[in-house]
């Protein structure tokens, strides 16, 4: 069954990417300051890496937590009692939160930071920006990942659908996709949306130190880290808005991105956004 389950995450993944590629090909947000094959194939590349890394250090022994935890009926959801459908939305719904908290906590934590800002190190925005991450950051991931097996208990089918889902979400909220306005603030009320997660990625912290969220909106708005995507608009009609302020002519260099969390330069981006946030504030 597991094996049924991982194939049907891979099936999501590549029709998602073939999906949002055919649409943000037809309905473009905003130009890129790359041509698209430089990005797809950089991106690609960085994928392809990432999941052999996974596959061989990782995959194996994951799978078998989630199958233990299941079994010895650990974690709060086992607690409570939930089953069926009522236990894979559950599940979906608290391990979206956990994913708020990592994610806000790789933008706060400097060590954190140093391995996660590989991602917004590009300084552009569409679909293949959702398979730029270091491999670093992923390993420490699935660490973490692992305790929120542990702490709540989702069953092995929820705990697919989750990262299904994350990873559909991850596509359609980094796609470069031109969403109609009122489908956008339709759909924003119950999903992160491209245009929301762009100011994510602006290259102005005021907008790229909020959005954290991967599937509901909602975590933002209730720990106060939200910049709706009226406001922050404005700084992301540019295209060279994206990204991070240093760094950018090495945005596409293999060596750069696997070297930058063991740089010894200036590596303050979250230190400096709590600071900014805390003059913003007095």
């Amino acid at each position: 069954m597991l094996l049924d389950l991982d194939s049907g995450r891979l099936a999501v993944f590549l029709g998602g990417l073939a999906l949002f590629f055919l649409l943000e090909t037809l309905l473009p947000a905003r130009g890129l300051n790359q041509p698209r094959w430089k990005r797809y194939g950089f991106h690609g590349a960085l994928a392809a890496v990432n999941t052999v890394l996974m596959r061989v250090l990782v995959f194996v022994p994951f799978l078998l937590w989630v199958v233990l935890v299941e079994e010895q009926g650990w974690g709060l959801s086992r607690w409570l009692g939930l089953t069926g459908w009522i236990e894979i939305l559950a599940s979906v719904v608290v391990l979206d939160a956990f994913d708020y908290f990592w994610h806000r906590a790789n933008h706060r934590i400097p060590f954190l930071w140093r391995f996660h800002k590989a991602h917004h190190a590009d300084t552009g925005m569409d679909v293949s920006t959702a398979l730029r991450f270091h491999p670093g950051e992923l390993f420490i991931s699935a660490i973490v990942k692992a305790g929120w097996i542990l702490v709540w208990g989702p069953t092995a089918v929820a705990w697919f659908i989750f990262e299904a889902l994350v990873s559909l979400c991850a596509q359609f909220h980094h796609a470069n996709l031109a969403v109609p306005a009122w489908l956008e603030r339709w759909l924003g009320r119950v999903l992160v949306t491209p245009e929301y997660h762009a100011t994510h990625h602006a290259v102005d912290r005021r907008w790229g130190d909020r959005n954290f969220s991967t599937i509901f909106p909602f975590w933002d708005r209730l720990f106060g880290s939200a910049v709706d995507a009226e406001t922050g608009r404005a700084p992301l009609e540019d295209p060279d808005s994206l990204g991070l302020p240093e760094g950018r002519d090495q945005a596409f260099s293999p060596l750069a991105w696997l070297t930058e969390p063991f740089q010894a330069r200036n590596l303050s981006l979250a230190r400096s956004a709590q600071s900014d946030q805390g003059r913003s504030q007095s």
